[in-house]
């Protein structure tokens, strides 16, 4: 498991109409790596509203059709219901990535 990769997740919660959404793993390594049992991820919507705290991904990285990763709806998910890899963020997308978070979480560069 690793910071980056995207994986389907069933049931991520009871607020959620779909019957499953993709999540982005934005944990920071030596977390993901340790005992803790859930890590932080991104989810990942069809809809992109141009926000710069959104990522657009597609069929490169595993997708089915073009969606966007929301840097704003951080949760913590269980490292157990990570099972279903979809794909991996490309060097580039994971330095948009980075940025949406500075730019969500208000972190100066």
């Amino acid at each position: 498991m690793k910071r980056g990769e995207l994986y389907r997740v069933a049931h991520p919660s009871a607020k959620d109409p779909r019957k499953y959404r993709v999540f982005v793993i934005v944990s920071r390594q030596v977390a993901i790596d340790s005992r803790f049992s859930t890590v932080m991820c991104a989810p990942i919507y069809s809809v992109h509203d141009g926000l710069s705290t959104q990522i657009l991904v597609g069929t490169e990285e595993g997708l089915k059709h073009d969606s966007s990763i929301h840097c704003d709806e951080l949760v913590s998910l269980s490292k157990s219901a990570l099972t279903q890899y979809i794909g991996m963020l490309s060097p580039t997308k994971m330095d948009e990535l980075n940025q949406a978070l500075r730019i969500a979480l208000e972190i100066p560069n």
